[in-house]
């Protein structure tokens, strides 16, 4: 498989992948891209892998937890406040239950995210999370089991 089969193959699923994990699709397109550029510059090493998307979602997911450590990061994003129009349906409760899952979800350390992602809606098992995270299957656990603790005393507080 070259480069380019595995891109077109996968680029979809690894964007899908990359908002779970951010939150924003805009940086998930900048952290898939940069990810992308080092598949690329390591593509034979990525190709001789037992299984080259399994080695790209650890590179993902090991950029996004590397990436906000940067101090660029917290000076280069940038949010605009968003305007609800005036006019339209209001779909309040479930953008407000949507966005308030989201906060919850922004709110945990990137790790403990990164394995929720990758168990609930990469639907991965906890030896190949543990693979992805860089991490002993115990600790995906632990990572796991702490992250739901924690939505869920959010949700309790709400």
């Amino acid at each position: 498989m070259t480069y380019e089969e595995f891109a077109d193959s996968r680029l979809t699923a690894m964007l899908r992948y990359a908002v779970m994990l951010t939150g924003d699709p805009h940086l998930a397109q900048d952290l898939l891209q940069e990810t992308m550029v080092r598949v690329q510059l390591n593509w034979r090493r990525v190709a001789r892998a037992d299984s080259p998307e399994r080695y790209v979602r650890r590179m993902l997911t090991n950029q996004y937890v590397d990436w906000r450590r940067g101090s660029w990061f917290r000076r280069v994003i940038l949010r605009a406040e968003h305007e609800e129009p005036r006019g339209l349906p209001d779909h309040a409760q479930a953008t407000a239950d949507r966005d308030q899952i989201w906060s919850w979800l922004a709110r945990l350390p990137r790790r403990q995210r990164a394995a929720l992602v990758l168990r609930y809606y990469e639907d991965l098992p906890d030896a190949e999370i543990a693979e992805v995270l860089g991490c002993a299957v115990g600790t995906v656990r632990a990572s796991v089991s702490r992250a739901l603790a924690t939505l869920r005393a959010e949700l309790v507080e709400a």
